[in-house]
């Protein structure tokens, strides 16, 4: 059986920025050619990054990727790589947009990948399962391909898919046993969720066995937007065997021998198959030596806890959004309470302390110990510490201002985003915003005051889950010999806004232990009332926890964007209209 090095090339790729992207892709295959790999694999829309969203509309942005892939497979010719099978995943389009005055009936813009070979494109693929759910819109975007890729390399048959072809059976890994391949590389921008890569596995197998073949699982790593890509990339074997597995979100270069069958008669170029694919073949090259040096084997990373995995998500979030948008640093308000000590932490991990701003926005109803508690996360972290004083700011507005209630609490927050937006002007810094999934659920925020913020790295977090996560992290901390950042007292304590004397969340939530799996089972399950009460929850407390749900919608429209790590996160995965009378109660 024919042994081929392939190079799984887990990396970090920034949207519209295709010179760069470009640029990346030739640094790693050098990498991948030092390491004597015969293929190389890289992710989804590599060269434009992912997801692309509305700019597939733009022509000009079509033509600059489709230049960026021919101009990429010249430059890997002359940099001496042109010898090494290349695939790299790009916007392609083969007719005008679909929304378009002059679209033209299966024609249309293309998720599509090409193998790059001695300076030409030697073969293409288009994305044949385009989906659309939950934050995917590729029915929006693209048309599906009809066709499968085979491309014959070192004497075994190769077929090229992306991403969704792989989590639906039939289609092109049915086609890919027909065509009696010996090897499928799948390459993908898969968003990051809590325990996904508990399915992926599986998922690779059960393809695996689908196509009789093994499977080359490439994933990208970083953050875009409100998604993560936490890589993850693969080798199975065609019975399953596990073979290689990447680390979760970092850049890595996965290496591996795959003896693999040595291809057969092949089925001819054009003919049908599963799904009604026609067969395109390619020869790259009949033979290879066999790779040099001992054995390349790739090595199986196990994938870590829960909350190791979620914390790692949301730095990495953070990290790629500051930086990918060029912010030289953040800024937020440090109360001493769990969700801000939370963020600080997140943030310093992300950035370094020397590019973290936390501000003590004290009142007269703040307490001594929350304003110890923040300046010792200060202290613990070594984050620039600034305290600034809001009650005269107040007091003003109040002397001017018949206010009571409610409305002085909420001057209160708003002043606080005030100053936080005045800081993040003048010295250029990214406001960061501290409410968790549970108060964006019910809306336990001030509008234009504790929301206000560029940037939320606890949005998809759920208040049960912060405490977790916060736990964890000074657990590791100790584990490795470091200060624990975030104080113990703010993990402790009864969670409040302080914005009134003696104030806690309890005064006008339940308790997070019950709120949370109604939350959970509401938002994340789209459960109905009837659900929610026969999972067990009181009904009184359900229709009060619904009511102020469907009323925060609007608060949520307006919310920042923050990096997505559950099922169903905020925003693009759940779209719901602001104006709504429907009520689950009738």
């Amino acid at each position: 059986m024919p042994t081929l090095r392939i190079a799984l090339s887990q990396v970090n790729p920034t949207v519209g920025d295709l010179a760069g992207n470009a640029r990346l892709v030739r640094v790693w295959v050098r990498r991948a050619a030092d390491a004597g790999a015969q293929l190389v694999a890289f992710p989804e829309m590599m060269l434009t990054g992912y997801p692309v969203e509305d700019l597939v509309f733009r022509r000009s942005f079509v033509a600059a990727s489709k230049a960026a892939l021919d101009r990429l497979a010249a430059d890997l010719a002359a940099d001496g790589l042109g010898e090494l099978p290349v695939v790299v995943g790009y916007l392609d389009a083969d007719g005008p947009p679909q929304v378009s005055g002059d679209a033209e009936p299966g024609r249309g813009a293309r998720n599509a990948a090409a193998v790059l070979h001695r300076g030409v494109v030697a073969a293409g693929y288009f994305k044949h399962h385009l989906p659309n759910y939950g934050v995917f819109d590729e029915d929006r975007y693209f048309l599906p391909g009809d066709m499968l890729t085979v491309v014959r390399i070192g004497g075994v048959d190769v077929a090229v898919t992306i991403c969704e072809d792989l989590w639906q059976a039939g289609g092109p890994f049915a086609a890919a046993r027909q065509a009696g391949v010996g090897l499928v590389v799948n390459i993908n921008g898969s968003p990051y969720e809590l325990n996904k890569d508990d399915i992926r596995l599986p998922l690779v197998r059960r393809r695996a066995a689908e196509a009789g073949a093994a499977i080359a699982y490439v994933n990208m790593v970083g953050g875009q937007d409100e998604l993560v890509f936490e890589g993850d990339s693969m080798i199975v074997s065609a019975d399953g065997e596990l073979l290689s597995r990447a680390p979760q979100f970092v850049e890595h270069l996965l290496v591996h021998d795959l003896e693999l069958p040595a291809a057969g008669e092949p089925v001819g170029t054009g003919e049908r198959l599963a799904d009604g694919l026609r067969v395109l073949r390619t020869t790259v090259s009949e033979e290879l030596p066999a790779p040099v040096g001992p054995p390349a084997v790739g090595g199986t990373i196990e994938p870590v806890a829960d909350e190791a995995e979620v914390w790692h998500a949301l730095v990495l979030g953070l990290r790629d959004y500051v930086n990918k948008n060029r912010f030289p640093s953040v800024v937020l308000g440090l109360s001493g309470g769990i969700d801000s000590a939370m963020v600080a932490a997140l943030a310093v991990d992300a950035l370094g302390p020397e590019r973290v701003v936390a501000v003590s926005l004290p009142s007269q109803h703040s307490s001594e110990h929350s304003r110890e508690d923040a300046a010792d996360l200060a202290k613990r972290t070594g984050l620039d510490y600034r305290i600034e004083p809001i009650q005269p700011m107040v007091d003003t507005f109040l002397a001017n201002l018949s206010l009571s209630g409610v409305t002085v609490e909420n001057l209160q927050a708003r002043v606080r985003g005030v100053i936080l937006m005045a800081l993040s002007n003048q010295e250029g810094h990214l406001v960061l915003t501290t409410g968790n999934k549970s108060e964006l659920a019910v809306g336990y925020s001030t509008l234009y005051g504790d929301s206000v913020g560029g940037f939320n790295p606890v949005k998809d977090v759920w208040k049960t889950l912060v405490w977790r996560l916060a736990k964890w992290r000074n657990a590791d901390a100790v584990r490795r010999g470091e200060t624990p950042p975030i104080p113990e007292s703010s993990i402790g304590k009864p969670p409040s806004a302080e914005l009134s004397p003696g104030q806690l969340d309890s005064d006008t939530l339940p308790d997070y232990d019950v709120l949370d799996p109604i939350l959970i089972g509401y938002v994340d399950g789209d459960l109905g009332r009837d659900g929610l009460v026969g999972a067990g929850h009181d009904s009184a407390v359900v229709d009060k926890v619904l009511r102020m749900v469907d009323t925060a919608e609007y608060k949520r429209r307006q919310a920042a964007p923050g990096p997505k790590i559950s099922m169903k996160a905020f925003g693009r995965d759940r779209r719901l209209p602001i104006t709504n009378r429907w009520r689950e109660d009738g």
